[in-house]
């Protein structure tokens, strides 16, 4: 791929950075996701306002000849309806249903509050994923309970102008998060976005690009110029408890494969090993599985995090396994909600999981940053690890 000079990234800026570089003439060949075939593809507000996003389209709704295409020019993203009379019902519909459409809102600020995560940038060029974990979080947040189908938005080019604006008054480097709100890569075969976005932050001089998946398909990544501006962020689990609660996902072998295949091109890579469900043998499950990862894989930082699911992704778990399901047991004994409105483990729990794990991982590896997701400030307190609070995955 042909790096831009200074000049032609600078006027790209001015007239909006390129939605598809080897996309544009159709050179992409995108690729239908391995375990994802929607029946249904709905074109919502903004799919096809301009030639270039209806061209993806188009060339999307081809990879999927069987799909019923749908024209809804007037329906936003947000208000396409599923079909289904519960909740549940309309979670597995949407699973099979991809709305194309544009996100006019899609760069944020995080708003946490009462834990001791930091705030930081995160943009959306999708939204939910294909993927079905039982415990999924996201299900229970505000735009996937209106609307749980799978989504891709195609004014990416407008995100990455509105990334530069902002990062230009950033005094320092800076990540932008892809992964909050959506899996980063599981869609990527069939939008290339990746091929945009690493070179776009390659050439940029603050705005830093980190990304979360669980897929294992990163042909797309491996012969990019990055310049070490994207990092590469697994969310991982033993496979005995990724066949238990995360159906359609990449086997956790083949994700260490990808992870491996990315430190070879020159990424930095980090891992995610959320969340941790302390079941059975969890002692002995948990330390195998992190010894073989950290053998395998140079990580730059590891992360470790339990269930901290609202009270609408617990009641779509319940409804999926039971409500005597394993996690909800671990549940039962912990309060309703923490002071920042989601549910976790009992704190002294979660202090017992923290620190046999940090202990396996610092007789590995001691030099290894550890950071923990959605925590509480005692709880670091308790781990003696205060020194890393706000260095979590989502942080450059």
């Amino acid at each position: 791929m042909k790096r831009m000079s200074s000049s032609e990234l600078r006027r790209d800026r001015q007239e909006g950075p390129l939605f598809s570089r080897d996309q544009a003439d159709g050179a992409y060949q995108l690729r239908p996701v391995d375990g994802f075939c929607p029946d249904t593809i709905v074109l919502s507000r903004g799919s096809t306002t301009d030639r270039r996003r209806k061209a993806l389209a188009e060339r999307i709704c081809r990879a999927y000849p069987a799909a019923r295409c749908v024209a809804a020019p007037d329906v936003p993203h947000n208000r396409v309806s599923v079909p289904g009379q519960t909740p549940a019902q309309q979670h597995y519909a949407g699973k099979s249903m991809l709305v194309l459409g544009e996100h006019r809102s899609a760069v944020r600020h995080s708003e946490e509050h009462d834990n001791a995560c930091p705030n930081y940038w995160h943009f959306s060029p999708y939204g939910f994923c294909p993927y079905d974990c039982t415990y999924c979080y996201l299900a229970g947040t505000r735009g996937v309970r209106f609307c749980p189908a799978v989504k891709i938005f195609l004014n990416l080019d407008e995100m990455l102008a509105r990334i530069d604006r902002i990062a230009a008054d950033l005094p320092c480097p800076t990540g932008f998060y892809l992964g909050k709100l959506q899996d980063g890569l599981a869609l990527d075969p069939l939008t290339g976005y990746s091929r945009v976005m690493v070179p776009f932050f390659a050439d940029h001089p603050t705005a830093r690009l980190i990304i979360l998946t669980k897929s294992a398909d990163v042909a797309n990544l491996l012969d990019l110029e990055h310049r070490g501006h994207t990092i590469l962020s697994w969310s991982l689990n033993p496979p005995s408890i990724c066949e238990r609660f995360e159906a359609a996902t990449p086997d956790p072998a083949e994700r260490i494969d990808a992870m491996e295949r990315c430190v070879a091109a020159g990424y930095r890579v980090r891992a995610v090993i959320m969340p941790i469900i302390p079941a059975g043998d969890w002692e002995a499950t948990y330390e195998g599985f992190l010894r073989e990862l950290l053998e395998r894989v140079p990580l730059a930082r590891i992360t470790l995090g339990g269930i901290c699911s609202y009270d609408s992704a617990r009641r779509l778990m319940e409804a999926k396994l039971g409500s005597d399901n394993t996690i909800s047991r671990l549940l039962a004994d912990a309060p309703r909600r923490s002071a920042d409105g989601r549910q976790r483990y009992p704190a002294s729990l979660r202090t017992v999981v923290y620190r046999h794990l940090v202990d396996v991982i610092r007789r590995c590896k001691p030099d290894l940053k550890i950071a923990l997701c959605l925590e509480e400030s005692r709880t670091f307190e308790a781990l003696g690890m205060t020194e890393s609070t706000g260095q979590c995955n989502c942080i450059f």
